[in-house]
């Protein structure tokens, strides 16, 4: 197989991302990255391979973590990646090259994308329009062809992030602790198992869209409403937020942190359906 595409994607940008690249990529499949994940190990099989997913919390997400973890990639002649995000600063790339120096590998190329936020906790969250998301989508599609010129030639392609469009607006050094804390709080996260982050109001029917939707299999409805198991470690992928028919899952205040999901709007890639989602925790 000459190229493996495996991607992670909670509301449907990364999909995005992965599913256009395919059509860049000669010979190239996709493979979601959560039908693996009750594997103890992946051999992979692509001489190209890539890692497409969105930025959580200025880092990776944790799955694509665990991943890399037990994946081989002794395939590989060329690694690549690319992450989808906000416009927050970025150094998950070093994360994932450390991971891969235990395997003597490293990234020959990554890249950065600009795309919309899915997370409405925030105060003054504005769901993108139509135009804006067509906007932001040619811009996306251009570099993407920009970037397979740089995969299908095997050139290496390491540049810093400049393209960044948020920071913390303080001063270099608070912008380096408070990232830290960001950071350490999702560690932390992981380590203990994750938080129960989210919960469903008066809204909610009972239709289980955010059970079919949950990537890490948390959610189970019982009694026509969903219970997060404390046992299973959250994706924070924000599926179940934001596929919510009613808009009834909710995002709970933590101890610093108010959240207003409750009064905001929801977004979802426009051309991301809730059975892509739920597809990506099939076996291929």
């Amino acid at each position: 197989m000459a190229a493996e595409i495996y991607y992670f994607s909670g509301t449907g940008n990364s999909l995005f991302v992965a599913k256009e690249l395919q059509k860049r990529i000669p010979n190239s499949s996709l493979i979601p990255i959560v039908s693996l994940m009750d594997e103890k190990a992946v051999r992979t099989k692509g001489k190209t391979i890539g890692l497409v997913f969105p930025v959580h919390a200025l880092t990776i997400p944790v799955a694509v973590k665990r991943f890399i973890r037990k994946a081989d990639f002794a395939s590989s002649e060329y690694l690549f990646a690319i992450a989808t995000r906000e416009g927050t600063i970025f150094r998950g790339f070093e994360k994932i090259d450390r991971l891969l120096k235990k395997k003597n590998k490293q990234l020959d190329s990554h890249f950065v994308l600009n795309m919309y936020n899915n997370e409405s906790r925030h105060e003054g969250y504005k769901v993108p329009s139509e135009s804006d998301i067509l906007s932001l989508e040619s811009a996306v599609l251009a570099k993407l062809d920009y970037i397979q010129n740089i995969i299908n030639n095997r050139m290496a392609s390491r540049e810093k992030d400049l393209d960044y469009t948020i920071d913390f607006g303080h001063h270099p050094f608070i912008n380096k602790l408070l990232e830290k804390t960001v950071l350490t709080s999702m560690a932390v996260s992981e380590y203990i198992g994750g938080v129960n982050y989210f919960y469903s109001d008066s809204n909610c029917t009972g239709c289980g869209i955010c059970e079919k939707v949950c990537l890490s299999k948390k959610i189970t409805v019982m009694g026509k409403k969903p219970v997060w198991n404390k046992k299973v470690l959250c994706y924070m992928c924000f599926a179940c937020l934001n596929f919510c028919p009613r808009k009834s899952v909710q995002i709970k205040d933590i101890p610093g942190v108010k959240s207003y999901s409750t009064v905001n709007g929801r977004y979802t890639h426009p051309y991301a359906t809730v059975k892509d989602i739920y597809d990506q925790k099939q076996k291929l």
